[in-house]
């Protein structure tokens, strides 16, 4: 068998059927922001690989990290073992959340940190002598990940868990707050959130939301006004917040952390994607003191969760390496210059009759069209144009790596104005 006919029949891709018509291309090599495919065509990414490499591929410092670590350990266990990558990682995560944030639980994707996240509201109240909040508040068009209980706070119509939706836990949609980023959120927006907490907050474990932005569930940015008033609206009914920044984390709004908008220290708050780099998998859930000496005072008296690969010493080492590599760069200007470029190359897509809107915040720039792309049409198309660009849905997307210059950026920006416009 050839590699293309294995990968064509016994590999599974991500949303896709085995016998899918979408174009598989296989990567050679990848350097800076550069896919080299096995043709030896080279494509700028415009997608840091589904928005985690931030650094670009390749980094010669974060090489040079792991190289170190492997040659120490690999992998040990965590449970009656620690050491030191995890220990500085957990010192540096501490230090750059928000400052509530003192207590935090690894996992092995941002799925599992929002299941994490879940299990943690549940098992507080439990310890807090309310077991009967056991239910979550989610905004429609979320998307919160794939395993079962993060597909339950994931929209309920559009999103990928219609098919489960007999198998899953029945969670409380809202409507998503329709006003805009940089705008003070309506009443409207809050009416129908307050009316759920006045009548359901006694069952309610917590309301998980992205924050600023909604990321696969459509690209969305809402108002920071929003998360404030939701948060006070929270604690007035006794229901815990949960953020999910696992797409928006380290910088890519243009904040550290989205809910710096809303200046904002969530409950939870779950971590993922961009945590390393995109080098290895890796997530994290945050929590405060109260939380976790709560659960520890409660029945059975630990967390009940635990993966093998928890706080695995080469993600941690990549992790700590790619936050350090963050904080040490210009990287507010850095985002600042994508945006500014985005924003005036993307906006000559708001004059086309597909166009329904261009959004544009920090180093994420959204053209929303009026219909669905042909998915297998445009990706080819792209790829002919030396770019690598993946839409989904009516969704054309930029979420470039954050060392790309200004000349490779036009390029992604053009790539994605003429394949439209034509």
């Amino acid at each position: 068998m050839t590699k293309q006919s294995i990968d064509q029949n016994h590999i599974w891709h991500p949303y896709s059927a085995m016998n899918s018509d979408l174009p598989v291309y296989e990567v050679m090599s990848a350097n800076g922001v550069r896919l080299k495919l096995k043709d030896g065509r080279e494509l700028i990414d415009g997608m840091s690989s589904w928005w985690c490499m931030i650094h670009g591929y390749n980094h010669p410092i974060m090489n040079a990290a792991l190289e170190k670590q492997i040659k120490k350990m690999s992998h040990v266990m965590f449970g009656g073992l620690t050491h030191e990558p995890a220990i500085e990682l957990t010192k540096k995560l501490i230090d750059i959340t928000p400052q509530a944030l003192e207590k935090v639980f690894y996992s092995d994707s941002g799925s599992v940190a929002v299941e994490v996240a879940m299990k943690m509201a549940i098992q507080y109240w439990h310890a807090k002598k309310k077991p009967e909040k056991q239910r979550f508040i989610s905004l429609r068009s979320a998307y919160h990940g794939d395993t079962f209980a993060a597909m339950s706070v994931s929209d309920p119509d559009t999103g990928i868990h219609s098919l489960f939706k007999d198998s899953i836990p029945h969670q409380i949609f809202i409507q998503r707050p329709n006003t805009p980023f940089g705008e003070s959120c309506s009443d409207e927006d809050l009416k129908e959130l307050k009316q759920v907490l006045k009548n359901h907050s006694a069952e309610i474990a917590a309301l998980v939301v992205e924050p600023i932005v909604q990321g696969a569930g459509g690209m969305w940015f809402y108002s920071a006004d929003y998360l404030k008033k939701a948060k006070v609206l929270c604690d007035k009914y006794n229901v815990l917040i949960i953020f999910d920044e696992i797409a928006t984390g380290f910088g890519r709004t243009g904040k550290l952390f989205a809910c710096e908008h809303a200046e904002l220290s969530p409950d939870i708050m779950c971590i993922g994607k961009a945590l390393t780099g995109g080098y290895l998998t890796l997530a994290a859930t945050l929590t405060t003191a109260e939380i976790s000496t709560t659960i520890d005072n409660g029945e059975p008296g630990v967390f009940m969760h635990g993966p093998t690969f928890m706080a695995n010493p080469l993600a941690c080492t990549a992790a700590l390496t790619s936050i350090n590599l963050l904080l040490e760069s210009d990287w507010k200007e850095k985002i600042q210059n994508i945006e500014q470029q985005m924003l005036e190359g993307l906006n000559i897509c708001t004059a086309f009759d597909s166009v329904n809107e261009v959004r544009v915040l920090g180093a994420i720039g959204v053209v929303e069209m009026k219909h669905a792309v042909d998915m297998a049409k445009i990706t080819k198309e792209f790829v002919d144009a030396g770019v690598w660009v993946r839409p989904f849905g009516k969704l054309v997307y930029l979420m470039p790596p954050y060392v790309i210059e200004s000349e490779d950026l036009n390029k992604l920006i053009n790539a994605v104005v003429k394949i439209i416009k034509d």
